[in-house]
């Protein structure tokens, strides 16, 4: 059937059932296009949702938001110039997170931290997608990016009231690449 949804890896969520499930409570920050609401989340089929539920990706470092989407845009033929992005700050809360600190504690999970960077979403989307099932409601783990973690935010498993918007600014990306050279 196509289109249809892998079976979930019984080792896999043996594996993640064992971890705690952590609460944070702190500041976190996202990049998203001018006009999108900063708390509103999509299933882009990223790093850690293989499409199926919504999620927030967002880091906690400024410069680990601004890092992620800066590498998607520079994957393009030209980077694109006319469009805006606002760096925001937003205070979260939640209850259940998956808490993945480094990339050794992904190894037993099937991650090859050598290939982190690259675009090899299956095992992280994987460990996602059992997260998500096994009711946790956010997942701390490294930025592929940044030397820092991000914070993944299943967005149906948290309390819109949860998630506040601090503050927004808009991103100029000349200088942001400035500190990358």
């Amino acid at each position: 059937m196509p289109g249809a949804r892998k079976p979930r890896d019984p080792a896999l969520l043996d594996a993640l059932d064992a971890f705690d499930r952590v609460p944070y409570a702190g500041k976190t920050w996202r990049v998203v296009r001018h006009g999108r609401d900063p708390l509103q989340g999509s299933a882009p089929g990223g790093r850690w949702d293989p499409s199926s539920f919504d999620v927030l990706y967002t880091s906690l470092d400024a410069d680990g938001a601004v890092a992620e989407v800066q590498f998607q845009l520079s994957r393009q033929p030209v980077f694109p110039s006319k469009i805006k992005h606002g760096l925001h700050r937003i205070r979260v809360r939640t209850a259940r997170t998956l808490r993945l600190p480094d990339l050794r504690a992904m190894v037993p999970l099937g991650v090859d931290p050598v290939r982190y960077r690259e675009i090899l979403y299956a095992p992280t989307q994987a460990i996602g997608d059992a997260a998500y099932f096994l009711g946790f409601d956010s997942i701390i783990a490294p930025n592929a990016r940044w030397s820092c973690n991000n914070l993944i935010l299943f967005t149906d498993q948290i309390p819109r009231d949860h998630l506040e918007l601090i503050e927004s600014s808009q991103i100029n990306w000349t200088e942001w690449r400035e500190k990358l050279k």
